[in-house]
């Protein structure tokens, strides 16, 4: 197992994000500390990444990996060979690429994101 190293102390509050991303229906808030990339992911009911995110990296499933922790709300999330998870408050997880996920429920899913976050819902360049 790898072992990262942290060089600095560092604190930064998702209140005040280093950058902010907002395509339909999502806030992308993004913390950069020591060299990690943290992210605040706020999705709103009816959000889907098929509808959401897919327009804007142009690729037919979300290619990242995601390792993360659900603050609030439910997710589900299905890969390209169709299995299934359901992400619900409390919950850890991890996502590997090939994948669609969309809200359930009326209540927004806020998730903090450990490993895709300096590149989720970003363009390529």
């Amino acid at each position: 197992m790898t072992t990262n190293v942290v060089a600095q102390l560092a604190v930064k509050s998702h209140d005040a994000p280093d950058e902010k991303r907002r395509p339909d229906k999502t806030e992308v808030d993004l913390v950069s500390v020591d060299a990690y990339t943290i992210g605040r992911f706020t999705f709103e009911p009816g959000w889907r990444w098929s509808e959401c995110i897919k327009p804007v990296v142009n690729t037919d499933s979300c290619q990242l990996s995601h390792v993360g922790y659900c603050v609030s709300g439910r997710l589900t999330v299905q890969t390209t060979d169709g299995s299934q998870i359901n992400i619900t408050s409390g919950d850890s997880y991890s996502i590997p690429p090939g994948h669609d996920a969309w809200v359930e429920g009326g209540e927004p899913f806020t998730g903090i994101e450990f490993v895709s976050a300096a590149v989720f819902a970003k363009a390529p360049e």
